[in-house]
């Protein structure tokens, strides 16, 4: 342990080593580059089986599957492998062929080699120096569309035109005129990176266009939907807030489709600004740089996927809004319905309360008749004994009492029940 061997947080040695992550490789003179790069669709396990079988066909150790890079020789050259995020890249290099453009042997993505994934972008760079043949080179791009720029001070000129040769490889020429190695390095990944993450970039274009008209079909649907409201077809609020959440689910389906895709594409096109910058072109005569060629091709595209994802917030706002003001309709029948059941209820409950307190009066007449039925049968025998008041009188006489009796009973009975419903017993 060295002597400043102190505790360290997580994650230290790891952000410490990502400066380091991906080092230019050093280039020599006079060499051509083929780069692939793959999506990694079936995850690395596909992406290691591959290198793996590389490997062993050089009898080369098989990296470990947490290797994110990994380099051996190949014929006159080197392969390198390296990972990123949903990609991965096949580097070789090797001593130029005589002419620009010839076929090289012993290279390593022949009939044996087995893509990991779908090809995003295949580049074949050669790196030559400065001499007749190599300005002859030139002639062989597209002038439609050739970039040709000087960069690092006039010690190189770079040139390419964005088309694929017959092998589907974007061809870019580097006219070496005193760089170092270290410096062609820098300079060739860079100008891969440019070719492979503006390809990158250039994916969220494709999803955008198929967005399009579905967006379209939604904007028509709301337009419709809110006429509908704006006629006051309250009526139709159900129906019309099932539309409306059926078109929430299929706007936010596209946007969580988009939303991965539209994010990858602004970080790969930032990249792609920055690598441009890093290379400092200055233009030569007649002809554009390679950031000036992308920014007329790539800024557009970029706006369009940024013009599909306004329009994604700017409709799921418009539905939260109107599925709002449905809502609200809603919960006012709602309410109303709701008023209505209470004020018939209301009714019955009186309706209830005038057929209980007949049925009382009944029941203080029913039961008073029959009080004063045993109170007669009670008093008959006074009859026998002289008395001076007759059965029949004592009956009448005992009515009113029977009544008034019959009647503070039921009354305490009422309200005896009424407090215990006060008190929830």
């Amino acid at each position: 342990m060295g002597r400043f061997s102190f505790p360290m947080p997580p994650g230290r040695a790891e952000a410490l080593g990502e400066i380091h992550a991906r080092p230019f490789a050093l280039v020599g003179k006079s060499r051509v580059i083929f780069q692939l790069a793959f999506l990694t669709e079936g995850g690395s396990v596909v992406d290691h089986a591959v290198l793996a079988g590389l490997a062993r066909a050089r009898g080369v150790a098989v990296p470990g599957r947490d290797t994110a890079h990994f380099s051996m020789p190949w014929g006159q050259g080197t392969l390198r492998w390296e990972r990123h995020t949903e990609f991965s890249t096949y580097f070789w290099d090797a001593p130029a062929p005589p002419h620009f453009g010839d076929g090289v042997d012993t290279h390593p993505f022949g009939d044996q080699f087995s893509p990991p994934g779908s090809l995003i972008s295949g580049i074949r760079l050669e790196v030559r120096g400065d001499s007749p043949e190599t300005q002859a080179a030139l002639e062989s791009f597209d002038p439609t569309s050739l970039c040709l720029s000087e960069i690092k001070g006039g010690q190189a000129v770079i040139a390419t035109d964005f088309r694929q040769d017959g092998d589907g490889l974007t061809r870019i020429l580097v006219i070496d005129k005193g760089m170092t190695d270290a410096g062609r390095g820098a300079v060739v990944q860079r100008l891969l990176d440019i070719e492979t993450y503006r390809t990158l970039a250039a994916l969220g274009l494709s999803l955008a266009r198929s967005l399009s008209p579905e967006m379209r079909r939604i904007e028509d649907s709301l337009t419709r939907i809110t006429q509908e409201m704006k006629t006051g077809a309250r009526e139709n609020a159900n129906s019309l807030l099932a539309d409306i959440t059926v078109l929430a689910a299929e706007l936010e389906a596209g946007a969580a489709l988009s939303l991965y895709r539209f994010g990858a594409s602004r970080a790969y096109s930032s990249i792609v600004s920055e690598r441009i910058a890093s290379l400092a072109e200055v233009a030569q005569p007649g002809y554009e740089t390679i950031g000036a060629f992308l920014e007329k091709r790539l800024a557009p595209a970029m706006r369009t996927c940024q013009s599909i994802e306004e329009r994604q917030a700017n409709l799921s706002r418009k539905l939260s809004r109107a599925t709002a003001l449905l809502r609200s309709w809603i919960d006012v029948e709602l309410a109303r319905q709701n008023s209505a059941v209470l004020s018939s209820m209301n009714r019955r409950v009186k309706l209830q309360l005038r057929m209980q307190q007949t049925v009382e009066g009944l029941s203080v007449a029913a039961i008073s008749y029959y009080i004063v039925g045993l109170f007669g049968y009670l008093a008959k025998p006074l009859d026998g004994l002289g008395l001076p008041i007759k059965s029949g009188l004592a009956s009448a006489l005992f009515v009113p009492v029977a009544i008034g009796f019959t009647w503070m009973v039921v009354r305490s009975i009422r309200k005896k029940h009424d407090e215990d419903d006060e008190t929830g017993e």
